[in-house]
């Protein structure tokens, strides 16, 4: 996609206003909505304090969408895998004090969103959340969407953080895109019997995890 002079802008002040920590998201300017995204992927999250939508692609993948709704304060996450044993001083924190890699797992994933939020000035009273993804798209696996399904709930119900929505399960991908100032979400479902670059983008990402240490332009709708 190529951006013209205006749309150029609009992304670099974006980029100007985001955290250090998520100056390597990849942002665009979706022109239909008239507003810049910030796109993640497997492993990633972003939290932002401004006007800014936040997409992704899902399959058996999670992506939790946490946000204070009083100051619009929010952000979202996608994690492969519930959770890991390993503990926090076992992790490399990489650049910026932040686990480059360990957020492929759940537990990690909402650690580093919930108190990102919180340091930024969201208040955990006010934190709202909508859950998607968990679907089964990877059909030589277990099934690793119900378990990542599973952890996201509990989880969310430990922390007394209340889940106003949620698309889980089923045997599709999703397009995620989520508005943390507003605290709305927009789901668009892929079929999956004609499309499985998310599944073979899934396994192959499961691949490398599973073998790695735990270390620190398509355009949706």
């Amino acid at each position: 996609m190529v951006l013209n002079r205006q749309d150029n802008i609009y992304v670099e002040q974006c980029l100007k206003q985001c955290l250090p920590e998520f100056a390597h998201i990849n942002h665009y300017w979706d022109t239909k909505r008239a507003q810049v995204i910030a796109k993640i992927l497997p492993g990633e999250f972003y939290m932002t304090r401004d006007n800014v939508a936040i997409a992704t692609t899902l399959g058996s993948c999670i992506s939790a969408c946490i946000w204070d709704e009083h100051s619009g304060i929010g952000g979202m996450n996608h994690f492969m895998l519930p959770l890991t044993d390993k503990e926090a001083h076992e992790v490399d924190w990489g650049q910026r004090g932040m686990a480059s890699d360990a957020t492929r797992y759940g537990n990690f994933a909402m650690e580093h969103l919930i108190n990102m939020i919180l340091k930024n000035g969201g208040r955990k009273v006010n934190l709202r959340a909508k859950v998607f993804g968990g679907g089964k798209v990877l059909k030589h696996m277990s099934d690793i969407g119900e378990r990542n399904i599973s952890f996201v709930m509990k989880y969310l119900a430990d922390e007394g953080i209340p889940v106003e929505g949620s698309d889980l399960g089923s045997f599709f991908p999703r397009k995620v895109l989520f508005e943390p100032i507003s605290g709305r979400a927009f789901v668009k479902t892929i079929d999956n019997l004609h499309n499985d670059t998310i599944a073979r983008r899934e396994s192959a990402y499961r691949n490398r995890i599973d073998q790695a240490p735990v270390e620190g332009d398509v355009e949706l709708f």
